[in-house]
């Protein structure tokens, strides 16, 4: 193995209405809304991307929300966990302002780690983890001290229908290293200071079905075009079938489904999501791509009017 991940470029996941998505991550979480698009493949649904404020990689969350979606059941084949990491002294605020928010948390651990677990709007797993690892979020949030300021991800916890395979590719192809191992989880790093911890819990996760409120895909980074190059060469020489690549416009992405049944996704760092509008504006006008542009009118009549709103734990994240 001569290339390696730094680790997660982006998780993408569905949601039902979208503005209690913006609401809650943008509003709760204190997210920045970086990126206003639909999805290029059923173009009467948004995609929202929501990060730092430059929209880096391995800080970006994706939601294709439309209201009256189906729940979706969390389980294998799909990301059961995912992890933001925040800084170190930050966990009583964050505490804090969830139950100010009436949301449920649990603290829990794993591997001697301190995690605050609670679910989206949609029932979409998160926990937060506090690690000295990664740059400080730069991104002002009216009420989210800059000191207490979700940096991106923490990693992951992959839930596979057959865990072994699963480690396997995460070891084999991506190139992250096996760094622990308890009787419920296994533990892999990568080379990076963010989106850099995944754990598998080690015995069968039994299959989920999509669906609101569960995880599409995960997004692993490679650095440029060529290096995408490379990573699909590494996957056919381990025996999977990626997809041809394909212009998501902010990066190039190829597919591919692993044997735990989780659909992997390896993406470019560049270009990134200032490429079509100011890095000032990020998320404030609806962004299409050039084929799309024509039907723009259209288009915007069929989504559903959002905005990013300031939240207190007196207002309703439903409403």
């Amino acid at each position: 193995m001569n290339i390696q991940t730094t680790g997660i470029h982006h998780i993408t996941a569905f949601a039902g209405d979208p503005q209690a998505n913006v609401d809650f991550y943008a509003g709760v979480l204190g997210l920045r809304l970086v990126k206003k698009t639909i999805n290029f493949d059923a173009p009467d649904v948004y995609h929202l991307y929501f990060g730092d404020e430059h929209g880096s990689p391995g800080t970006i969350i994706t939601f294709f929300p439309a209201a009256g979606s189906p729940r979706g059941q969390i389980g294998g084949g799909q990301v059961g966990i995912t992890s933001y990491v925040i800084p170190p002294g930050s966990m009583d605020f964050w505490q804090n302002r969830l139950e100010g928010f009436n949301i449920e948390v649990t603290k829990t651990r794993r591997f001697d780690e301190a995690l605050l677990q609670f679910e989206d709007s949609e029932g979409l797993r998160l926990e937060l983890v506090e690690r000295e690892e990664g740059a400080a979020n730069t991104w002002v949030q009216e009420g989210i001290p800059a000191e207490h300021a979700i940096k991106g991800f923490g990693g992951a916890v992959l839930f596979s229908v057959n865990p072994q395979r699963t480690m396997d590719a995460l070891e084999r192809i991506l190139g992250f290293a096996k760094v622990g191992e308890n009787e419920e989880f296994a533990r892999f790093r990568s080379i990076g200071d963010i989106g850099n911890i995944v754990d598998v819990p080690v015995t069968r996760v039994p299959l989920g079905m999509g669906g609101a409120g569960t995880v599409h895909h995960i997004a692993w980074r490679a650095v440029d075009d060529a290096q995408h190059a490379q990573w699909s060469e590494a996957v056919r020489d381990y025996g999977y079938q990626p997809t041809p690549v394909r212009d998501r416009q902010y990066f190039n992405a190829i597919y591919f489904r692993e044997a735990g049944g989780i659909l992997f996704e390896i993406a470019t760092d560049p270009p990134g999501f200032a490429r079509d509008e100011p890095a000032e504006a990020l998320g404030q006008k609806l962004m299409l791509p050039e084929w799309f542009e024509q039907y723009r009118t259209q288009i915007e009549n069929n989504l559903q009017p959002i905005q990013v709103r300031t939240l207190t734990p007196a207002t309703a994240v439903t409403e």
